[in-house]
């Protein structure tokens, strides 16, 4: 959409089913979409015309994000897995496993190096990217629906994280 004349701009189609998730690169050029049948597509911004269609998923693509780098496509689903790919190649690096429900949202830490998970299973899990173990569990009252991940300051960062009872959770990670 052009935002100061409220005029559509363009429309990507090509996915089958819902799409569940969205994620723009930072240099603004490439889309990253997450649909309800499992697969991730990735777009060019400027013709609208799908690069590639990532596929891996057994279920629902709930989220997506990209590293600060723009290299890595990090993915979380209702098949319970987070799912690490090569923006470029579309190659599945790595699967993180490990929730017993379906994981409905995902973030990267600003330095690029931890994945931060929301789950239907109430947990909010803190996974190192380029080992995939998961370095902390954080339980809560109820289903995880978003997070979030301030900046690193002196090895310290807060996680935010809104679960399904109205609760707004505020973590601190020291490394």
């Amino acid at each position: 959409w052009d935002l100061h004349r409220g005029k559509e701009l363009q429309t990507l189609t090509g996915d089958s089913s819902g799409v569940k998730s969205v994620v723009v690169t930072q240099d603004g050029n490439t889309i990253i979409s997450g649909s309800m049948y499992g697969t991730i597509k990735v777009w060019d911004l400027q013709t609208g015309k799908e690069l590639r269609t990532l596929t891996g998923h057994s279920d629902s693509v709930d989220s997506v994000v990209v590293t600060p780098d723009g290299n890595t496509i990090i993915s979380g689903s209702r098949d319970k897995t987070v799912k690490v790919w090569d923006l470029h190649t579309g190659k599945e690096l790595r699967t993180f496993t490990g929730n017993s429900s379906g994981v409905k949202s995902v973030v990267v830490t600003t330095d690029g190096n931890k994945i931060i998970s929301g789950s239907r299973d109430n947990t909010i899990k803190v996974w190192d990217l380029h080992t995939g173990n998961c370095l902390a569990t954080f339980i809560a009252d109820a289903m995880i629906h978003c997070c979030a991940v301030t900046e690193i300051i002196d090895d310290e960062m807060i996680i935010i994280a809104g679960d399904q009872g109205g609760m707004v959770h505020f973590l601190r990670w020291k490394e």
